[in-house]
């Protein structure tokens, strides 16, 4: 995906030297967690919006530079890249640079989420399925085969939880019916954490426990 219309030049860095009480009040008229930082025009990073109303607003960002974070992406990096910059640094604006260090403008994090929204993982119909195998015994390519296997498409896939010896991958599916997919995912051994569809393998066994709760107590 193509971001250079998402990069937003509204905000002009803050000086190393401009006062702490500036930056506060800077935070008071924006949302954004955290603002760039420059030092005659070179990017130093980023300070907080926590941080800024924590100082002495009579000190410079300068007396308080231990506290500017370095984080950023190039100009180059994809949107996926740009997505788990904001999470690993827990911010909701992610500042640019290009090959020569040049600060160039932010994303701001709504714009990036949109994008992910925009995938067929979210944007197509189907169905969502979590599986769970041994983290050693499970692939790829026979997720693919067991899906593929039922006429079904994979819009999308990745872990989304790893504790242990177990991974969990979360799949959307499309074009079948996901009771059957469900059902040779069992077959391969699979734990069937969730399923947005009915699972006729769950409901066939309540029945039967109903049966034979039945016949016991007749």
């Amino acid at each position: 995906m193509q971001l250079q219309n998402y990069v937003i030049n509204d905000i002009k860095p803050l000086n190393i030297n401009e006062k702490i009480s500036d930056v506060q009040m800077v935070f008071n008229q924006l949302t954004y967690s955290h603002i760039p930082v420059e030092d005659n025009g070179v990017y130093l990073g980023c300070i907080s919006e926590t941080d800024a109303h924590c100082f002495d607003a009579k000190k410079s960002i300068k007396e308080c530079n231990y506290a500017i974070e370095g984080f950023f992406v190039r100009d180059y990096t994809n949107w996926l890249d740009v997505l788990e910059a904001f999470a690993q640094n827990s911010c909701n604006v992610m500042p640019i640079l290009d090959k020569n260090n040049n600060y160039l403008g932010y994303y701001e994090l709504n714009d990036i989420i949109g994008l992910f929204n925009e995938t067929p993982f979210f944007s197509e119909p189907g169905g969502t399925l979590i599986v769970e195998k041994g983290i050693k015994d499970y692939s790829f390519s026979e997720i693919s085969q067991i899906a593929e296997s039922n006429n079904a498409k994979i819009l999308g896939a990745f872990i989304s939880n790893m504790t242990g010896d177990l991974v969990r991958i979360t799949l959307k599916i499309g074009n079948a019916s996901l009771n059957e997919v469900i059902q040779t995912f069992r077959r391969y051994s699979y734990n069937i954490v969730s399923g947005s569809d009915d699972d006729g393998y769950i409901e066939s066994l309540k029945d039967r426990s109903q049966y034979l709760d039945k016949y016991l107590n007749m």
